[in-house]
């Protein structure tokens, strides 16, 4: 088995925080924005 760990990066992250808390966000789009920060590393520092 595989021991590969997929992570989303800070950018992809931000993105996604964002189409999750744009109303004009599809629920397929919302989904997808839902799935990548839950690859989000806990306690990943924010990037600026």
């Amino acid at each position: 088995m595989a021991t590969g760990k997929k992570v989303t990066s800070a950018k992809v992250a931000t993105k996604a925080s964002k189409a999750l808390s744009d109303g004009r966000s599809s629920s397929r789009t919302k989904s997808i924005a839902g799935s990548a920060l839950s690859q989000r590393e806990k306690g990943a520092s924010k990037s600026k």
